[in-house]
């Protein structure tokens, strides 16, 4: 297998004297989607947080063989390392396609940020019906588009997703892991944070369990599909 995208090891976090994180090492290798499942205050929001640098961490976290240690969010959003936040965070009295422009801020290259939005439209081709549309006044799953996009404008190469099916319809969560797989392989790797087990390991190549801040089952999606102990937990079988 090749070499590891993102790599964490014995990573701890936490907020002031509260530890959240306990000892957490993951492993994601270019071209996968890895869901990172587990209930509630498991502590997959935390784990993201520490790895975009937006918390402090004691551990080891690379990206591509670089170190991330004493990186700024900023510098990691630099490298390619993307975050859409649980809740979209979207600006609701900009349009649709503001706010995807706000995720390529950063870049120059005025006909590759046509072509991605482009690309971005054939994805979600509701947000090309919408682009004028201000994005507060749009549905929840048509919200998630939009964050999705947005962070793809950024051109990505690790995409982490937070709780993506969040308060959205089953047809509306199928549909945006069909997408996922299309963003896998198109060269994206995809790190999807769920509570939503089933609609995480449906898409997944591989998957962790996260239960009190550590990770307790990891394996390929089918392992954990079969798993007794995660389908009593999370699966209700």
């Amino acid at each position: 297998m090749s070499q590891p995208l993102l790599e964490v090891v014995q990573l701890n976090a936490g907020y002031g004297e509260m530890p959240v994180l306990r000892d957490v090492s993951i492993a994601i290798h270019p071209a996968e989607i890895v869901a990172m499942v587990g209930g509630n205050g498991a502590g997959k929001t935390t784990l993201l947080r520490a790895i975009s640098r937006l918390i402090d961490s004691r551990g080891t976290i690379r990206f591509d063989g670089r170190s991330l240690e004493g990186a700024s969010a900023d510098e990691v959003f630099s490298l390619g390392l993307v975050q859409v936040p649980e809740g979209r965070q979207l600006f609701d009295r900009m349009s649709v396609e503001e706010n995807l422009l706000m995720g390529a801020y950063r870049r120059r290259d005025h006909a590759g940020i046509r072509d991605d939005m482009a690309r971005v439209y054939r994805l979600f081709p509701r947000l090309a019906e919408r682009s004028g549309q201000w994005a507060g006044s749009m549905s929840g799953g048509e919200q998630q588009m939009c964050a999705i996009g947005r962070a793809l404008m950024a051109r990505p190469r690790l995409v982490m997703l937070d709780e993506m099916s969040l308060g959205l319809a089953p047809v509306v969560v199928d549909l945006l892991c069909d997408t996922m797989t299309q963003i896998r392989d198109q060269g994206v790797t995809v790190l999807l944070v769920e509570q939503d087990v089933h609609a995480a390991l449906t898409v997944a190549d591989r998957g962790y369990v996260m239960e009190t801040g550590a990770i307790v089952r990891e394996g390929s999606a089918r392992e954990l599909e079969n798993d007794p102990e995660v389908q009593r937990a999370y699966l209700g079988i």
